[in-house]
């Protein structure tokens, strides 16, 4: 009674963000937000603990690591040192620990876990099981039922939390894990081992086996919550609480579990039947935006541009609402026209004006929206290009190497050799030369590593018309790791955005909104500028903000307020500037899901919108680069 009385309690003070989802089989909850996601399952967890706590009895939790539990778990820090909660009778089993691996590396799940949250809270350590990637092959079939027994010692699982991976697995449990495999030794699937290459720096640093509890152990759990985070996310989660239960998504058995939650961010929600086409699953509230995307899907549906459009289209595809509305034009004109003025050849106006583009990483900015840049400083607007990180973690040793040759030789060929340059060339050779796989570089090498992509990122610039006075290197503080974790966005990374606003006071600001970006870096700068935004708007700074994607996706056309057109020569323009980060080239570090090289996908993606925009009936174009209005999503 008294765990009914705390879930109706935690659902109401999460009710105003979040929507339950019909026609999934798992119930599922989409929050606006990744950070109201973190807050409710935060909100549960502690909950809980206040209960037992309360009533004298221990809680046993069941964690996951990655990025997708960061905000929990830094909501939970923040609850422990700012509301008391107690965690002095938690009890906690990790899902899952790379094999084999030391637990006081840094790539350890063990060691994660305690400089991510157990750090940070006071359970104590008697309490927290994570299984060991450091014990003998012959031992490991003996830990992995002794780690059974401990569950089950414990009293099993309260609340199991959960992230799940591209392959849809839960734990390391991967496609094909029977749905009552327990704790084992597993081999990872190429995907897993793909997504996790830029946590070891290289995919074949990452090791080849695990050990994990298996999905039985995991549906023993009293609770479970699946979280899910983001773009990249929305095809597997569609699979998982919408497609049939099967080995081949692991994720899909907790259909069969009676307390399942999954809780979704909206980008992760987006490919569920009641986000992406509500109207095939019941009644529907019609908004603008909503009417725009239901238009558009009718079209591709039924294979015809939108002036062509008839009324028996929209009866036989459940939008008859749309057809009945009594407006001035149809709803297909309607559309047709916001698209068609969407299209902008001048977007920066036809006065100059001061346009500041940040760009994450030193070459999203030709990457993404390089046709636009381009024409931007074509049409002799004032534009400044911010590189708000300096992207040292994504350049290959080989090219380090290449750039400490190249300036050893030019010191000999002029004869500038000295003791200190010897010195230093031999520190970063050997630096290099003695770093195992997977470990990060020291200081000096990521200087080298810096400093070679702020030189492409300066010819890149140069290339699409911006002259090297123009731009700005923030490096800002929250990426200074050296490692792909990074730490939050704070107020120094805030500050150095605001006062770059007051100094140029553009008239608009371009910002990635692309956030698939598999190391989040895209997102974390967002949030920094949303911030900086809000700090300088009682100055009356206040520029037309713009999203731009196409580093890892594009926008769908539904999205799309703004469509920039480029011709063959703009693009190839745009190609020569991403060819100038040439330590990106041909294959980078950190491809995400898509190993094609960055100006394969930039040119594929813009002709895909520009087909799209043809299909639908509207001018034909070469490519097309699509914006967004900020509207606080981010």
């Amino acid at each position: 009674m008294a765990t009914d009385i705390a879930n109706r309690s935690v659902a109401s003070r999460s009710a105003k963000s979040a929507h339950y989802l019909p026609h999934t089989k798992v119930p599922t909850l989409m929050f606006r937000t990744a950070a109201d996601v973190d807050k409710h399952v935060a909100l549960v967890v502690e909950s809980l603990i206040r209960e037992n706590t309360s009533a004298g009895v221990p809680t046993v939790l069941g964690l996951p690591t990655g990025s997708t539990p960061i905000g929990v778990y830094r909501e939970l820090i923040r609850l422990h040192r700012e509301e008391a909660l107690d965690f002095s009778k938690v009890i906690t089993f990790n899902l899952d620990e790379y094999y084999p691996i030391s637990p006081d590396s840094i790539h350890s799940y063990n060691r994660w876990m305690r400089e991510t949250f157990f750090d940070h809270v006071n359970i104590p350590e008697k309490n927290i099981h994570i299984p060991q990637g450091n014990i003998p092959a012959d031992e490991v079939d003996a830990f992995c039922e002794e780690y059974e027994r401990a569950i089950a010692k414990a009293g099993g699982i309260d609340i199991q939390l959960l992230g799940i991976g591209r392959s849809g697995h839960i734990g390391f449990n991967e496609p094909g894990s029977s749905r009552n495999s327990l704790t084992r030794l597993v081999t990872l699937d190429p995907v897993t081992r793909q997504d996790a290459a830029g946590d070891f720096f290289g995919e074949e640093n990452v090791p080849a086996t695990a050990i994990t509890m298996g999905v039985g152990s995991i549906l023993q759990a009293r609770k479970i919550i699946l979280i899910a985070l983001g773009e990249h996310k929305s095809q597997i989660v569609h699979g998982a609480v919408e497609g049939e239960v099967s080995e081949e998504i692991t994720a899909s058995f907790l259909q069969t579990h009676p307390n399942v939650v999954v809780a979704l961010d909206e980008a992760a929600a987006s490919d569920l039947t009641a986000v992406r086409t509500p109207w095939l699953v019941g009644r529907v509230d019609w908004t603008p935006e909503l009417e725009k995307r239901a238009v558009i899907w009718l079209s591709e549906a039924c294979g015809k541009p939108l002036l062509k459009l008839e009324a028996h289209d929209f009866f036989e595809h459940h939008l008859h609402d749309l057809v009945r509305r009594q407006d001035p034009a149809p709803i297909n004109q309607q559309v047709f026209d916001g698209l068609l003025d969407g299209i902008c050849t001048k977007p920066g106006g036809d006065t100059p004006c001061s346009v500041l583009v940040f760009s994450p990483h030193p070459d999203d900015d030709v990457i993404s929206m390089g046709g636009t840049l381009v024409t931007l400083a074509d049409q002799r607007h004032d534009v400044h290009i911010a590189y708000m990180t300096n992207g040292n973690i994504a350049v290959f040793d080989d090219d380090a190497l290449r750039h400490i040759d190249y300036v050893r030789e030019f010191h000999e060929i002029f004869g500038l050799t000295s003791a200190e340059s010897q010195k230093l060339d031999h520190s970063l050779r050997e630096a290099i030369a003695a770093k195992k796989p997977g470990d990060p570089d020291t200081d000096e090498v990521l200087n080298v590593k810096a400093l070679i992509r702020k030189t492409e990122a300066t010819l890149a610039a140069q290339v699409a018309g911006v002259a090297e006075e123009k731009l700005r290197f923030l490096d800002l503080p929250f990426y200074r790791t050296g490692q792909v974790t990074k730490r939050p966005v704070g107020d120094d990374d805030v500050l150095i955005i605001a006062n770059l606003l007051r100094e140029l006071s553009p008239q608009q600001i371009y910002v990635a909104g692309d956030l698939s970006d598999p190391h989040g870096t895209h997102r974390m700068c967002a949030q920094a500028i949303i911030r900086a935004l809000g700090v300088v708007e009682p100055e009356n700074i206040k520029p037309e903000v713009w999203l731009y994607r196409g580093a890892w996706q594009e926008y769908e056309p539904h999205e799309i307020e703004r469509a920039v057109p480029l011709s063959p020569e703009l693009m190839l323009r745009k190609k020569l500037a991403i060819f100038k980060h040439e330590s990106q080239k041909d294959k980078a570090l950190f491809p995400g899901h898509d190993e094609r090289e960055f100006w394969v996908r930039a040119e594929e993606r813009t002709k895909s919108t520009a087909r799209i925009y043809n299909a639908l009936g509207l001018p034909e174009y070469y490519a097309l680069e699509g914006f967004v209005r900020l509207a606080n999503q981010l």
